[in-house]
């Protein structure tokens, strides 16, 4: 017999097969502007520039231009902003965190006797490279009806159930918790979505042997009101060991060797209503994810002085190797719940670990310094999306997703630009960048536009900054990626203000 409501919390299973799909590759290889609030006043164009912590993380050579060993660190607001809109429906959200978000120091070391290796610097850093503060709701009636229910919730559980026997879904005497996690250990996620459609009543087989493989759903076509919410946690993190050095006036070299780290939680929910006549008519539905991860990388970088004015550099980025750890869990409910079933303890799926292979990058830069007036910077950036891998290629499910980021991703620029004025000890500042989409439709994720602006004075040997900067992305994000793939059109603006104060030693 079925017995619901199903909640699956507490009990560990490793689960066969992995669930992970190209959101999860590519918001690990995507960075944002973050550091100190003069970097972020420039919009990160530093590359050219040196002399500033965050611009340590971007360019290793960046250390070597400072004349006196110091330290920075910065705290942050970020507010995110979303207006999702979901068919008939329009929903706003806003979400605020305050925390850390960079902090270093640089040691300087004077060369002795004349060398042409006029000093050399020794720097640690930390920088936050990516915030996964977001909450978003699309709410709206789904009205894409094709004579099916591809626009239901049930589709989803429909698409993975067609062709799994039914004796591989039942409960076969055991209990539902017990049954999962059997599943889940053997067959992996895609028969662990069946079960819980054909447990939750969702799904009925058409005929009732062990070896049927086609299913029926309890829904009847029609419309379907959808209200799915989305929250997600966490940060990407990175804390750099830097090495850098100056060749007489003109040259500056310098090696970064990385250390990276994931922290990443999420929640999605859908309340799923109709009243279409069917034996269905309502379906919640939840989802769990945690993730954590570690990677290394280098960065290889030099900065070029022209002339006393005009400056260029570069950078190489190395792919990220990261290693990644997930847990999921689940949570079903319908109308045709056995009333007298509770909630029952639940599972942790742990899936195997795995590795994800993020995309080099290159970036070239230009800077202009106008003696103690001021300074004009740009920085360009190349970094090929469809590059990212998940691995081992060997294994098949992660060769398929290789080949569809080979496919839909692509290759993107960023152009930042940036500068600043100053007046006696006040200083003045702005920027403005652009960042390609990594797909190639790019659509599914939008071109970004941000500015900045700031301010910064100095006390002499203490600095203190502050900057306000935003940036607008628009998304069309599918509610699931199998059965409901109906689009959310989310348009993102990210505001952040950030305060730093930095000193020599």
């Amino acid at each position: 017999m079925k017995k619901l409501n199903l909640l699956f919390i507490g009990i560990l299973s490793a689960c066969a097969l992995n669930a992970q799909d190209i959101s999860d590759a590519l918001r690990y290889s995507q960075s944002e502007i973050q550091g100190t609030a003069r970097f972020r006043a420039l919009s990160g164009a530093f590359g050219a520039l040196g002399g500033d912590m965050s611009a340590v993380s971007l360019n290793p050579a960046s250390s070597a231009v400072f004349s006196a060993s110091h330290v920075s660190f910065s705290l942050s607001n970020a507010d995110v902003k979303n207006e999702t809109q979901y068919f008939n429906g329009n929903n706003k959200v806003n979400n605020s965190t305050f925390d850390l978000n960079q902090g270093g120091a640089t040691f300087v070391f004077a060369a002795r006797n004349n060398s042409s290796w006029r000093k050399f610097a020794l720097s640690v850093a930390y920088e936050k490279t990516n915030n996964h503060e977001n909450v978003w709701n699309a709410i709206g009636t789904n009205t894409n009806n094709d004579g099916q229910f591809s626009n239901s919730i049930a589709s989803y559980f429909y698409d993975y159930a067609d062709g799994i026997p039914l004796a591989e879904i039942s409960l076969n005497d055991r209990f539902i918790e017990e049954a999962y996690q059997d599943i889940g250990g053997r067959y992996g996620f895609a028969h662990q979505q069946a079960f819980l459609g054909y447990q939750a009543y969702i799904l009925d087989p058409v005929t009732d042997s062990d070896n049927n493989t086609e299913y029926i759903a309890n829904v009847a076509t029609g419309n379907f009101i959808h209200d799915y919410s989305y929250i997600s946690t966490g940060y990407n993190g990175k804390i750099s060991f830097n090495f850098a050095t100056q060749y007489e006036d003109k040259l500056y070299l310098g090696l970064n060797l990385n250390s990276h780290f994931i922290d990443y939680d999420r929640v999605t929910s859908l309340m799923e209503d109709n009243n279409n006549g069917g034996d269905i008519e309502y379906i919640d539905f939840d989802n769990t994810l945690s993730t954590t991860g570690n990677g290394f990388s280098f960065q290889l970088g030099g900065i070029l002085k022209l002339s006393q004015e005009f400056r260029v550099g570069a950078t190489y980025d190395s792919p990220t190797w990261y290693t990644i750890r997930e847990e999921t869990t689940q949570y079903i409910n319908t109308n045709l719940a056995d009333p007298d079933v509770d909630y029952i303890p639940s599972i942790i799926n742990i899936y195997p670990q795995y590795r994800i292979q993020t995309p080099g990058k290159f970036t070239g830069s230009l800077a202009y310094i106008f003696g103690t007036q001021g300074l004009l910077s740009f920085d360009y950036s190349i970094k090929d999306y469809s590059n990212t891998k998940f691995k081992p290629t060997s294994d098949s499910f992660f060769a398929d997703q290789n080949a569809i980021m080979n496919d839909i991703l692509t290759t993107a620029s960023t152009y930042r630009i940036g500068g600043e004025y100053r007046i006696k000890q006040l200083s003045l500042r702005g920027g403005y960048r652009y960042e390609e989409s990594p797909y190639a439709d790019g659509i599914t994720v939008g071109d970004l536009n941000g500015f900045s602006v700031g301010l910064g004075y100095s006390f002499g040997n203490t600095k203190f900054d502050v900057t306000f900067d935003q940036s607008q992305r628009s998304f069309e994000t599918p509610l699931y990626n199998v059965g409901l793939i109906d689009n959310a059109s989310i348009d993102q603006t990210n505001s952040n203000i950030t305060f730093s104060l930095s000193f020599n030693l």
